[in-house]
């Protein structure tokens, strides 16, 4: 991380966007691939180049994503863009790396109750398989990212305290994993205890790289990530429009919206690469595809200094009238 001596924040910060799998597994209706791939080919042509695209999980439990060999096959990968899946055991891992993805996500909460909602097991039996799970990829090039659910507080349990969470890193980077993402997946988070969680760990696992999920469920999610950008959290994971939600936990709405956050940081002066125009435009194809409002606020006004130059020409020329 890199900061400007006259600021506070990372000069630089990159968005994963997990639209096409966090986003789309909450929708009752299938969204066909080639317009999957439409989407995915918008956010690439914005800048985006980090996709979380699909998930390699039975489609009785999530049909949406039924398709995930032949999406993650049709996106065309000379742009440069890195593709991740969500891989929840062997038989995921094992397809994920057929599909050749750049990265596979696999998980675990954080919470005993919230990670036997999800998967039907224990915190020990999901470590364990997550270990024999992993070891399968050790031979591919696939980079190995593991991530937590209900980081930072359980629907169920209520708070997480950090040291819930120091024996679930520890499991993953004994297994390979190279990266943790702190899934906030109904959000309850706030910056003091993003604040608490995420200095405890970087103290106990030195330079560990860290990727920060945060749900809008309260409202709270550009808040989180301001503290977290402050902390010196630069890798985050967002939602084209906002949409998304976790299927087996109460009250999860969507994440924090890409073109949000992109737009929040260009104007703090902090890096994204993306170009917001051209995001926007990626975000109203979402919202046709999906046939309804979505949660983001840009979409909905535009950049704040575009709609300013916007009324400030229609001023001057009612003036000029005048």
């Amino acid at each position: 991380m890199t900061k400007s001596p006259s600021h506070p924040y990372p000069v630089f910060a990159r968005f994963t966007d997990v639209a096409l799998r966090d986003g789309l597994q909450m929708e009752t209706q299938f969204v066909p691939t080639r317009t999957k791939l439409e989407v995915a080919n918008a956010l690439i042509a914005a800048g985006v180049k980090h996709l979380e695209v699909t998930s390699f999980v039975s489609p009785r439990a999530v049909p949406q994503m039924r398709d995930a060999a032949e999406l993650v096959e049709s996106i065309d990968r000379s742009t440069g863009v890195h593709l991740s899946v969500l891989a929840p055991n062997q038989k995921g891992v094992e397809r994920a790396l057929e599909a050749r993805v750049d990265t596979i996500v696999m998980f675990v909460s954080a919470s005993e109750s919230h990670n036997s909602k999800n998967v039907n097991r224990s915190i020990a039996d999901s470590t364990r398989g997550i270990k024999e799970a992993a070891g399968l990829a050790k031979s591919s090039a696939a980079q190995l990212q593991g991530a937590i659910a209900v980081a930072f507080g359980c629907p169920f349990e209520g708070d997480i305290e950090p040291s819930q969470l120091i024996p679930i890193v520890d499991a993953y980077l004994q297994a390979g994993f190279t990266g943790i993402t702190l899934g906030d997946t109904t959000g309850m988070a706030t910056p003091l205890n993003v604040e608490r969680t995420v200095t405890a760990l970087l103290k106990r696992f030195d330079d560990i790289p860290l990727t920060l999920h945060f749900h809008n469920t309260r409202g709270m999610a550009l808040a989180n990530v301001l503290r977290s950008l402050q902390l010196g959290v630069t890798s985050f994971e967002s939602s084209l429009g906002g949409i998304g939600g976790c299927p087996f936990a109460p009250g999860a709405t969507g994440n924090v919206s890409t073109e949000d956050a992109v737009h929040m940081l260009e104007h703090m002066g902090i890096t994204t690469g993306v170009d917001l125009p051209r995001l926007l435009d990626a975000a109203r194809l979402l919202e046709r595809v999906l046939g309804r409002p979505l949660p983001g606020q840009v979409i909905k006004s535009g950049d704040r200094l575009r709609r300013y130059d916007v009324v400030a020409r229609s001023c001057k020329l009612i003036q000029q009238r005048s």
